[in-house]
């Protein structure tokens, strides 16, 4: 955690334009240490350039609050709709995903004046917000602070492809590691509930909260760490088709798999590249950037199994369970799909999670990337199961007997 969100979390907005407001300084401040250069880049097609991701927020506010809400409102550009717009086909036609590296225009600075532009009509309209708007407001606020993550993990493996390995923020400092060696903990057992109840803020996804039902198992009270994969290496964990599933043998294969990503050996030592910039590698410290199907070769390995997703949240309030979030979001054995009685919301924010329900698999919890206050225990984040840039790692489970 740096300073920055050590304030951020420390200090309550007063009201909803304190939070706005605070949130959207937050998005600005991840981007400073970046040049106008860093911030067009687009290293691969699942990830974004930085001057994207503050564009494309901005965009969701004007176009789902201030367009229909702000009488009079009017477009920064009327091109912006079509560049900045990231899925939503109901609010029209985009520039295509893979290609938002070519926006070397509009730049930098106007894109901060399109926030600005933005901010100061949302300031207005946040003053006295109409009542059907607030459901809106608070997801475009959520939307923000997941864009802020994927800011720092997108511009992480941007800069990953610099042979200069350059630090992002020199004074970044990763999370201190839960010490001692890990034991496995009864999880709860039998009838339990997950998802959101409504109590507070929760993505669709999320709902409706229903019952499961858990057989006995053990789940570890800590993540995997380094030190741990450093032994799955050794003992040709990356050479032994039996521990992988067959389409990640062949991912595996065909990308040249030999350790986690950012990893890096020189002159027979370990080192992690990271936002603070080559280090060398900390045994101690939970392994990252790591694929599902990393993790699932892992488990087997070690004679053990990813907890599913109902196992990791009936667990995760349990006394001992640590590191459930603010370090690395945790994979777990289930596939990204509608819980019972699932019904996506109203309108083109319908799209924001539903369509999504296929090909993916589950991590639970938060990453050091994850901004303060936005994790919570009901949080389904998704990835196809190749994914290996985002701070992704896994604790263990297994069947009670």
């Amino acid at each position: 955690m740096t300073i920055l969100d050590t304030r951020l979390a420390a200090a309550p907005a007063a009201s909803l334009a304190g939070r706005y407001a605070a949130l959207r300084n937050r998005t600005e401040r991840l981007a400073a240490p970046l040049s106008p250069e860093d911030q067009t880049i687009q290293s691969m097609p699942d990830a974004s350039p930085t001057k994207w991701h503050r564009a494309h927020m901005t965009w969701f506010f004007e176009t789902f609050l201030l367009l229909p809400y702000q009488p009079g409102y009017r477009r920064f550009r009327e091109e912006f709709g079509f560049l900045f717009n990231s899925y939503y086909e109901a609010a029209g036609p985009r520039h295509a995903r893979p290609k938002r590296g070519m926006l070397t225009r509009p730049s930098a600075a106007e894109v901060g004046a399109y926030r600005a532009h933005v901010d100061a009509a949302m300031d207005r309209l946040l003053r006295d917000p109409p009542a059907e708007a607030l459901p809106l407001i608070e997801l475009g606020l959520q939307h923000e602070q997941q864009h802020q993550e994927l800011l720092l993990t997108d511009i992480l493996h941007a800069l990953s492809q610099n042979p200069l390995l350059p630090a992002y923020d020199a004074d970044w400092r990763d999370p201190a590691a839960s010490p001692g060696l890990a034991r496995l903990i009864p999880g709860p057992e039998g009838v339990q509930q997950i998802g959101s109840g409504g109590e507070s803020f929760a993505f669709d996804n999320e709902t409706p909260r229903h019952k499961v039902w858990l057989d006995p198992y053990r789940i570890a009270d800590r993540l995997v760490t380094n030190g741990e994969w450093l032994e799955f290496i050794a003992d040709g964990g990356y050479r032994s088709p039996m521990l992988w599933m067959s389409e990640g043998w062949a991912a595996c294969q065909a990308e040249d798999w030999q350790s986690p990503l950012h990893w890096h050996r020189r002159e027979g030592a370990w080192f992690q590249y990271g936002l603070a910039g080559l280090q060398p590698l900390d045994p101690d410290a939970p392994v990252r950037h790591i694929s599902w199907y990393e993790a699932e070769a892992f488990a087997r390995w070690a004679e053990r199994r990813l907890p599913t997703e109902a196992e990791w949240e009936a667990a995760s309030g349990l006394p001992g369970f640590r590191d459930a979030e603010g370090i690395g979001w945790q994979w777990t054995g289930s596939a990204y799909r509608p819980y019972p009685g699932f019904r996506p919301w109203e309108g083109a924010v319908g799209e924001y999670n539903g369509k999504f329900m296929i090909n993916q698999m589950i991590l639970r919890g938060g990453s050091m990337a994850t901004p303060p206050g936005h994790s919570r225990a009901t949080y389904r984040n998704f990835f196809p199961p190749t994914a290996r840039w985002q701070f992704t790692g896994l604790r263990l489970a297994a069947d009670a007997a």
